[in-house]
């Protein structure tokens, strides 16, 4: 049609306006002068000549459903016909007819790879209902030899509610400290929800007792996956990247216990948290942050009272940031 059109005396690129083609698709479709044919997906192909009969896709279907091969994958059944002088089509098109007739799903007993679901979302709505806890190395001035920090953290409040320093991980230490933070922070037998990952340590029968005995509520990320327990991750990163930090190493245990102790005073009671609009963790533990951010409203509208021209825009916003999500995708809401 183009031809004729361009033969007549029209434009080639006017042509391929009045059919909806641009000239450089046209350019696309062409080899050595001739149109190779239509390479738009949603065009009408005929059927390749190589195409499966009917009768050959049944037959493939009533192969991988006798008894011998329903547990087996195509990658299993066609050596095994290939053994039996029997040949149907390639391993390919055994997985192409099955995927068609929705019969391509995990045939055997294992687990398919990525079947761990996301865990279960929770909402803290008031301090010591969701807590989350890891452990993290802390090198030494010996190279290759390491100190254990265990730290537990109140999501909501962002507070270090319980912490130590260890020579090695291990489930009996978490366990004594889960009961020391519980007893401290007055909620034994509350339900408080405890978050970890999939470590030994978290997962051993100590700990696993520890929290039945203490009405503690477990919950784990999937495996190698860190922004499942997002808040014990970041913790360990300021812990980290504190100026205070020795990058030479701890000469002792007792030394980085000293140094833990001190961090988590500052984190505690000076650190203001950017993601609880700049309050202490404490305060908001404590629940004086209402208090601290009702004050500052009343000074910043008392500030745009008195010198309404400095103010473009509204001022800042104080507001309490309410309540504070674990995994959100899930949600469940917190004991």
């Amino acid at each position: 049609m183009i031809d004729e059109a361009v033969t007549s005396g029209a434009r080639k690129e006017k042509a391929c306006e009045e059919i909806g083609l641009s000239i450089r698709t046209l350019q696309r479709w062409q080899e050595h002068g001739k149109i190779i044919g239509d390479k738009r997906s949603a065009a009408d192909r005929p059927e390749p000549k190589n195409k499966l009969t009917e009768e050959d896709q049944q037959a493939i279907l009533d192969t991988c459903n006798q008894e011998e091969y329903a547990n087996l994958g195509p990658s299993q059944i066609v050596p095994m016909l290939a053994d039996k002088g029997r040949y149907f089509a390639s391993e390919s098109s055994f997985y192409r007819v099955l995927k068609a007739h929705d019969q391509l799903i995990h045939r055997g007993k294992a687990k398919p790879k990525g079947s761990r679901a996301k865990p279960k979302g929770y909402t803290a709505t008031a301090a010591n209902q969701v807590w989350t806890w890891d452990i993290s190395y802390c090198p030494s001035s010996v190279i290759g030899r390491f100190f254990y920090l265990y730290m537990i953290v109140d999501i909501f409040s962002r507070k270090i509610v319980g912490w130590e320093v260890h020579e090695s991980e291990s489930g009996e230490y978490g366990a004594e400290l889960l009961e020391r933070t519980l007893w401290a922070e007055k909620c034994v037998k509350q339900n408080v929800i405890l978050h970890s990952d999939n470590g030994s340590p978290m997962k051993c029968l100590t700990m696993q007792a520890k929290m039945f005995k203490m009405s503690v509520i477990g919950s784990r990320s999937r495996p190698g996956v860190s922004n499942d327990n997002p808040y014990s991750e970041s913790l360990f990163r300021t812990v980290k990247y504190c100026h205070r930090w020795p990058s030479e190493g701890f000469k002792s245990l007792e030394d980085a216990r000293v140094w833990v102790k001190d961090f988590a005073n500052w984190y505690n009671n000076k650190h203001r948290h950017s993601r609880i609009k700049f309050v202490t963790p404490a305060q908001r533990h404590n629940g004086e942050d209402k208090t601290i951010l009702e004050k500052r409203r009343e000074l910043y509208k008392e500030a745009q009272e008195n010198n309404p021209n400095r103010w473009s825009k509204g001022i800042r916003n104080w507001d309490e940031i309410g309540d504070v999500e674990l995994n959100p995708e899930n949600k469940k809401e917190a004991a």
